[in-house]
């Protein structure tokens, strides 16, 4: 439990670049370096993660966290590569301290953010080698990435894993698995999440205690959106928008762009200015909302997914949108990662470095996360 919560914590404090990043430093750290779970079912996980609401990277964490010690292990995953970022955060908020306007603090995050594009690439290179090995898994994979560099919105992401998913159904059988002992849905978990659902719509139009309306807005904003941080905004920008200025609002998602760790802790933020009363309660209320009906489907899903990733077509379905992925991953490394961070030649240049020693030297993520920085802070003083 202590090895979880350590490992998923370290990854807080380094996982810049958003959840394109996040799934890198993911598969480098479980799959490569400790070797918690294989390729296959890291893309099992992360298929499955892709399909549902809420933050993808954080449930793929959770997710991973639950593989190795049950609830408790999910828990504390969650709770070491989220505390990193809230606390941060939380304390932005309350202190207003404005630390995204000093030039070594922003020399730090852009090395920070080169670091993103090295990991990225990476990333992209080994589950191509992994999930692209047939001309169809290699045609999805270019198919997706195309499409999705021309067309960025949220619903070609959708529609280029749900096409995918059906291709793979029924063109990819033989992409199967032993067979596994079925099990069923957790359906508890389920009804948890409907039911707090539909309590989330009504508290919002109904005269209850402002509390219980602001955890309403942020679980309603958790459970209905799909792709992550960025596309969650207008919902948050509706949920706090009578107590937050604009100016505040835009403030508070600046800060969780150059933060580590999952996007969704912006709602510490908001929740903080929000309940001026108690600004950590808060904070803690709003984070919970809004990452509670992603963990509760990922919870009720979870145990039926592995049986059902055996079975042929399913299997097949998860052989596509892993190809899709690595699509979607090639589309993410171009836009956001690398048009966010390289600026220029120098840059540039940094990235093949560093690549170039991931690849040769397989060198540990905290030494590169220690280089990066400080050549981040060099080219800064340098300016």
């Amino acid at each position: 439990m202590w090895l979880i919560f350590i490992r998923f914590f370290m990854l807080g404090l380094t996982s810049f670049g958003g959840p394109a990043a996040h799934i890198g430093y993911f598969r480098r750290t479980f799959v490569r370096e400790l070797g918690w779970l294989d390729e296959r079912q890291f893309g099992s996980l992360v298929a499955l993660c892709q399909f549902l609401p809420g933050p993808g990277s954080s449930q793929l964490g959770f997710a991973i966290g639950y593989g190795r010690a049950g609830l408790g292990g999910a828990l504390l995953a969650f709770l070491g590569f989220t505390l990193p970022s809230f606390a941060l955060m939380y304390l932005l908020a309350v202190t207003s301290a404005n630390a995204l306007g000093l030039d070594w603090f922003e020399g730090v995050i852009h090395g920070l953010k080169l670091l993103a594009v090295v990991v990225v690439a990476d990333a992209c290179l080994g589950m191509y080698r992994q999930f692209c090995l047939r001309p169809l898994t290699r045609g999805i994979m270019l198919a997706s990435a195309l499409t999705l560099l021309l067309v960025g919105a949220l619903w070609s992401q959708m529609l280029v894993l749900l096409l995918a998913a059906l291709l793979g159904s029924r063109l990819l059988v033989g992409e199967v698995g032993e067979p596994a002992p079925p099990t069923k849905l957790r359906s508890h978990y389920l009804v948890i999440f409907g039911l707090l659902l539909l309590g989330a719509f009504w508290c919002l139009f109904s005269p209850l205690d402002p509390l219980a309306q602001l955890a309403a807005g942020f679980y309603q904003a958790g459970a209905l959106v799909f792709g992550g941080g960025h596309v969650v905004l207008p919902l948050l920008q509706q949920t706090v928008g009578a107590e937050l200025s604009a100016d505040r609002f835009l403030t508070g998602y600046a800060a969780a762009q150059a933060m580590p760790g999952p996007m969704f802790t912006l709602a510490a933020f908001l929740g903080a200015d929000s309940w001026q009363q108690s600004p950590l309660m808060g904070a803690l209320l709003a984070t919970a909302a809004i990452f509670l009906p992603g963990f509760l489907l990922l919870l009720g899903l979870l145990p039926a997914w592995h049986s059902l990733s055996r079975k042929p077509a399913i299997a097949g379905a998860i052989a596509a949108v892993n190809a899709a992925v690595v699509g979607l991953l090639v589309a993410a490394l171009y836009q956001p990662v690398f048009v966010s961070a390289v600026s220029g030649p120098r840059d540039m240049a940094l990235v093949l470095l560093g690549f170039a020693c991931l690849q040769w030297f397989r060198l540990h993520i905290v030494l590169l996360v220690a280089g990066f920085a400080l050549a981040g802070l060099g080219f800064e003083l340098l300016a």
